[in-house]
C-alpha cells in the first residue's frame, strides 16, 4: 500500500481534480500563436478550394448561440411537368438487298454427265448454282456487275469445296451472266424463296 500511495505523489504532483469546462472559463487570448508556414513548392501550384460552398456557416458560432433540429419539409412532393415529346415519324427505310461476293467461280468440265448432289443431270446447258447450306430448289437472283446481267438460278447441287467460296455457277449459268471466271457477282435470295 505504501508503495501505491508513493507511486501516486510521484507520478501526480499537487492536488488531484476533475475539470469541467464551464460557461464562465474564458480562453486566453495569447495562449494560440500565429504561425505562418512558407514551403517550397515542387512543380505546379495548387489552390484547394472547399468541397461545398454552400456548406459553410454565414456567422460564427459561440457560447450564446442556439442550435435548432432541421425542420422537415410538409408541403406535398411536386408532380413531375410533363416533357412534350416529339411525335414520331414514319419512314420507310430502304435497304440493299444485294450482296457483293467477290469470290463466286464456275464449274462443269469433268462433272458433265453425272448426277448432282440434288438429283439433276450436270450439262453444258444446265442453268444452276451450287451452295453447301441452302435447300436444293432455293431461288437466288445473281447480277453481273460489270455488264448488267440479271439472272434468277436455282441451287441444283452442294459446293463449292474451296475454302472461303460460298457459290459455284454451272457453265449454263456462267454464259448467261458473262462470267465464266472467278471473280465478284452481286446476289440476293429470290422473293418467296
Amino acid at each position: 500500500m505504501a508503495l501505491i500511495a508513493l507511486f501516486a505523489a510521484v507520478a501526480v504532483p499537487g492536488p488531484v481534480r476533475s475539470s469541467v469546462p464551464s460557461s464562465t472559463d474564458q480562453v486566453a487570448p495569447d495562449l494560440f500563436q500565429r504561425v505562418e508556414v512558407a514551403a517550397a513548392v515542387r512543380g505546379t501550384e495548387m489552390t484547394t478550394l472547399p468541397l461545398d460552398p454552400g456548406a459553410q456557416s454565414d456567422g460564427t458560432l459561440d457560447q450564446r448561440s442556439t442550435l435548432f433540429e432541421p425542420t422537415t419539409r410538409t408541403e406535398p412532393p411536386q408532380a413531375r411537368v410533363p416533357v412534350a415529346l416529339p411525335q414520331p415519324t414514319v419512314e420507310v427505310v430502304i435497304t440493299d438487298p444485294w450482296h457483293t461476293d467477290r469470290d463466286i467461280s464456275w464449274y462443269g468440265p469433268g462433272f458433265y454427265g453425272k448426277r448432282t448432289a440434288c438429283g439433276v443431270a450436270l450439262t453444258t446447258a444446265l442453268v444452276g448454282v451450287a451452295n453447301r447450306t441452302l435447300p436444293c430448289g432455293t431461288k437466288v437472283v445473281f447480277r453481273n456487275p460489270s455488264n448488267g446481267r440479271v439472272v434468277t438460278l436455282t441451287v441444283v447441287d452442294r459446293g463449292p469445296y474451296v475454302s472461303g467460296r460460298d457459290w459455284d455457277l454451272t457453265g449454263g449459268a456462267c454464259l448467261k451472266l458473262g462470267a465464266c471466271r472467278t471473280g465478284t457477282l452481286q446476289w440476293k435470295l429470290a422473293a418467296g424463296a
